[in-house]
């Protein structure tokens, strides 16, 4: 008998017929992109669902990111965090933009505000952290160097849908907050992104940006880009979002069981949970510590043998890559704590179907 192969994430899809009506709406309407009928009623139904005033679709999270530098003007310098998916960094490339890392920390993956500050040039206009695996940032401690500073905060939540807070949802954060709808993430449109801002304003600047800075048929106010979301996506949206809250619930669930089966193990560390809503189950990454018997690398290439797809996320960090690591800050001795996440994580699969008896022959893997 074969061995099934377990992956990472596998995106947990409705089933093919469910999408028929909504392929025969859209042909009838001869709408295919351009903000139509399942464009703004997937916007509204995610402005309601996240708790958030105005959001803006995009193709993607990348072309979210790009836009988003854009409609706020930032220009010069923009500190973030080395530990990411490479798109962080390269949308300030992008916008021709220098970024500046600076270190994370060690509980919660994310940038760390005691860092931030002495990063801080004249040169520099923003701040651009990330929600890693969904877990919030310090977001209080971040506005207020932002705000003494004279800052913006650009907040990469690529990995945050649905999360909260005692005050609400985390995208009601910093100035903008992006979000993905990659396949991989815990509610997708099969590939998108979104921008999520707080004014209409700020909402009509960012939609004319993301359709060639159109405004009408005579009128170009901006150099913008094609980053439109397409009926096929927005459709399939509404789709998954109707079976949104019984997917999270299927994540923690399966997140408990980790943690309980993993309880104990020397050298294995999960990522704290607090009494908040403080993560959507996104992700399970651990640490592979100096006192777990194997390498992290020797973990993953055991479990790979018996084809469990765990991932390396986030290794190498954004800063060792080719077009970054000549920059200051990009050495190691700047960037410590996230050097050792970087060569100590592994993320486990995580998703709405992994049986429990696949969870634990994973768990009883690592314990032996």
């Amino acid at each position: 008998m074969t061995e099934k192969l377990i992956n990472v994430t596998e995106p947990s899809l409705p089933p093919l017929i469910e999408f028929i009506p909504y392929l025969e709406k859209i042909w009838k309407s001869k709408i295919l992109t351009n903000g139509g009928p399942f464009h703004q009623q997937l916007e509204a139904a995610l402005c309601e669902y996240l708790g958030v005033n105005h959001i803006c679709l995009f193709a993607n999270a990348t072309i979210a990111l790009v836009t988003a530098l854009q409609s706020l003007r930032i220009t010069g310098e923009v500190i973030t965090t080395p530990y990411s998916f490479v798109a962080t960094a390269h949308s300030l490339l992008w916008n021709g933009i220098k970024p500046v890392f600076a270190d994370i920390c060690l509980d919660s993956l994310n940038l760390d505000p005691s860092q931030i500050e002495s990063a801080i040039t004249p040169q520099t206009t923003a701040i651009m952290p990330v929600h890693c695996y969904g877990h919030p940032c310090d977001v209080d401690a971040i506005q207020r160097i932002a705000d003494e500073y004279n800052l913006k905060v650009i907040y990469d939540a690529a990995h945050a849908f649905g999360v909260n807070n005692k005050n609400g949802s985390i995208l009601n954060y910093g100035d903008l907050s992006i979000l993905s709808f990659h396949a991989t993430k815990v509610f997708n449109t099969f590939e998108g992104g979104a921008i999520i801002c707080q004014d209409k304003k700020t909402k009509e600047r960012i939609d004319h940006l993301k359709n060639f800075g159109i405004v009408s048929q005579v009128q170009v106010v901006a150099p913008g880009i094609n980053g439109k979301m397409s009926e096929l996506n927005a459709a399939f949206g509404i789709l998954q979002l109707a079976g949104i809250n019984a997917a999270l619930e299927k994540r923690r669930r399966i997140d408990a069981l980790y943690r309980e089966e993993l309880k104990g193990v020397q050298g294995i560390r999960c990522l704290t949970q607090s009494g908040e809503k403080v993560s959507n189950y996104g992700y399970f990454p651990i640490l592979v510590g100096g006192e777990y018997p194997l390498k992290r690398d020797a973990l993953f290439e055991k479990l790979a043998a018996h084809r469990v797809h765990a991932r390396r996320y986030f290794y190498p960090l954004i800063s060792d890559f080719p077009m970054y690591r000549n920059m200051p800050s990009a050495a190691h001795s700047n960037l410590p704590t996230a050097v050792k996440a970087a060569n100590e994580v592994l993320c486990l699969p995580i998703y709405p179907d992994l049986e429990h008896s696949d969870l634990k022959m994973i768990a009883d893997l690592i314990k032996t």
